[in-house]
């Protein structure tokens, strides 16, 4: 049966908003905390293992229930974000989670207290859940007490998680106008962007131009939402939690050492010139003298190959097939139980993700398909995504799911399984060029867009506590993108406003440096892969299948790769180097379509491209 563009099916989880089984989730945790609630007596330093696994266990049956409650409300929300149910759902479902959090406070507070000894002796006796008791000790020094630890979780419900919603509800409804054809179009976001990879140089300009003008119109409130959240950020966790700098929480909570983050950034930041230098000799396979922003993720190929729906998602799952048939089988899961939403909607959530709520459950994959090879590869990166959790489908509803460092190591490895299925089987030699440019591409998107991303938040929090204006922001990140690019582009002033546009820094603050993480940390296992063979396989799959239940650095160590070390991080950097320097071999071809004139620019400028064209006719 062929695989057909639709949405997911979020009946499997609820009949409806009104239905009785949704009710009755509600009603269910409710009695479930209101029970919880009567063990707070037996929370003595020498409760016995027995006691102490049940009040567990206890604990976890609500965390299943409330999960799938909040996928629920989340994935409703996400599929039609201006759908007016499904946003008093969230709202509902956020508000209700965060009262019942706070009246079984009592534990978590009880076990970060607890002694040194006794806490040990009910880890060693606690299985799986282990590292979770582990890693919530960890925050001991930040914890307030029980009557302020309930007023922060009832604050950010209305405060800091509903400025994130009114944020998406915002940006999600927006409407972008830019021609096509000839003619002007009314676009979604995720319309507009894919004229990103256009072969004409003016359409780039313009896709770009057209999201700025928008978020340029909103941006001093959007900016002031975000302002907002980090002030917030910086009254809990500076203020109150004591934590030392504003990316420690997110440290913290990812369960990796400050060291390791520091050297990351740090190793990126010295090697701006790796991509300063492609930038440079993609310009010369454009036929440019030098790129624009704009055109940094242009193809090289004239090709406007598209893959519909179903040869896709085959090409997808052959490509994991060839690496394991366990992974390709995982992978079908998603679409066996109709849980992806493949469509364009006016509405739905722009980008893609994945969401893993329970262990034992497909997760549910997002993506807004429209046939490039671009968004192939972003197919494979969800389920690559759905593949790490359901690999991990052992552990408790505490343990599956990996952090944040890790979550995109299958992601991007399945990718990399991908890209090497179509360099193989690709015949045209110019769409071959292209896919291997593109490599480069998204390892510009993922390794140093991110990590200056995370060195723009530690700017930008910096700045709001000095009273920075929105326009200070904005310079700021127009200063971020000048250290990234040095001179290898000519930048324009309207990218100032790009960062209003990044949902990652107004959800999740420093989120982004795990997209870096991983990508450097793939690029060290997809080298041993490449030399020992079907010998790796296995030690993939236990990184994978250890989900959350150790921490990175735990998981990785037994992997041969030390996180502290800027050695290991400038490796990945080494290998991107190594690709740039066999690009640099190839021979220069396609000048006559990139010399197009850029519209906007000026009679010189259209001279300017009609000369190249000229000399271009020339030489050939």
């Amino acid at each position: 049966m062929p695989y057909k563009l639709s949405s997911w099916d979020l009946s499997q989880l609820y009949p409806g908003f009104e239905s009785a089984e949704l009710q009755n989730a509600f009603d269910m945790i409710e009695e479930q905390v209101a029970s919880f609630e009567g063990v707070r007596s037996k929370l003595t330093p020498d409760i016995s293992t027995e006691q102490f696994m049940q009040i567990m266990k206890a604990d976890e049956v609500t965390t299943r229930i409330a999960s799938k409650l909040q996928a629920y409300a989340g994935l409703s929300f996400t599929a039609d974000t201006q759908d007016q149910k499904s946003q008093a759902l969230q709202a509902r479902v956020m508000q209700f989670l965060a009262e019942n959090q706070n009246r079984a406070l009592f534990f978590s507070l009880w076990w970060k207290e607890l002694d040194d000894a006794n806490a040990k002796r009910l880890m060693d006796a606690s299985g799986d859940y282990r590292y979770y008791l582990e890693a919530m000790r960890n925050f001991k020094p930040h914890t307030l007490s029980e009557a302020e630890e309930k007023i922060v979780n009832l604050k950010n419900v209305t405060g800091v998680n509903a400025l994130g919603n009114l944020y998406d509800s915002i940006t999600n409804r927006y409407v972008f106008k830019m021609k096509a054809n000839g003619k002007e179009k009314d676009m979604t976001a995720a319309e507009l962007f894919s004229y990103r990879y256009s072969t004409d140089p003016a359409v780039r300009a313009a896709s770009y131009q057209a999201q700025f003008k928008v978020y340029a119109a909103d941006g001093p409130i959007l900016g002031q939402i975000y302002q907002t959240i980090l002030r917030d950020w910086h009254s809990e966790n500076l203020t109150l939690r004591k934590f030392k700098n504003f990316i420690a929480p997110r440290n913290l909570s990812n369960d990796v050492p400050d060291e390791a983050v520091e050297a990351l950034l740090g190793v990126a930041r010295r090697n701006t010139g790796v991509f300063q230098r492609y930038f440079k000799m993609k310009a010369k396979h454009l036929g440019m003298k030098k790129m624009r922003r704009y055109d940094i993720y242009a193809p090289l190929a004239a090709s406007k190959k598209k893959y519909d729906w179903n040869t896709a998602v085959n090409m997808v799952l052959d490509a994991f097939a060839g690496f394991s048939p366990k992974v390709a089988d995982l992978a079908k899961r998603v679409f066996d139980q109709n849980r992806i939403d493949s469509e364009i909607r006016k509405g739905k959530r722009g980008g893609a993700f994945c969401w893993g709520f329970l262990p034992e459950e497909t997760p549910f994959v997002m993506v807004n398909y429209q046939g490039n090879s671009r968004e192939v590869a972003t197919l494979a990166h969800e389920l690559g995504h759905a593949i790490h959790a359901m690999l991990a489908e052992h552990h408790s509803a505490y343990t599956f799911h990996s952090s944040l460092p890790l979550a995109e190591t299958a992601s991007t490895f399945a990718e990399m399984i991908l890209i090497d299925k179509l360099l193989a089987e690709e015949k045209d030699e110019s769409v071959r060029r292209d896919i291997l440019f593109k490599q480069m591409d998204d390892a510009y998107a993922t390794v140093m867009r991110q990590s200056y991303f995370a060195l723009f938040e530690k700017t930008a929090h910096e700045l709001t506590q000095k009273n920075a204006s929105v326009n200070d922001l904005s310079k700021a990140y127009l200063d971020n993108l000048k250290e990234q690019f040095g001179d290898s582009l000519e930048l324009s002033d309207e990218f100032k406003w790009e960062w209003v546009g990044i949902p990652h820094i107004y959800q999740v603050p420093f989120y982004v440096y795990a997209y870096a993480f991983g990508q450097l940390l793939v690029y060290a296992l997809y080298q041993q892969f490449k030399e020992e063979g079907e010998s790796f396989k296995p030690k993939y799959l236990k990184i994978l299948s250890a989900g959350g239940s150790e921490s990175p650095e735990r998981i990785l160590k037994e992997a041969g790769v030390d996180i502290r070390d800027a050695k290991f991080w400038q490796g990945g950097f080494d290998f991107l180097a190594r690709l740039v320097g066999e690009l640099e071999k190839l021979p220069v071809e396609g000048v006559k379509r990139n010399a197009k004139s850029v519209k906007g620019k000026g009679k010189s400028a259209k001279r300017k491209a009609v000369k190249k064209v000229s000399k271009a006719k020339k030489k050939k």
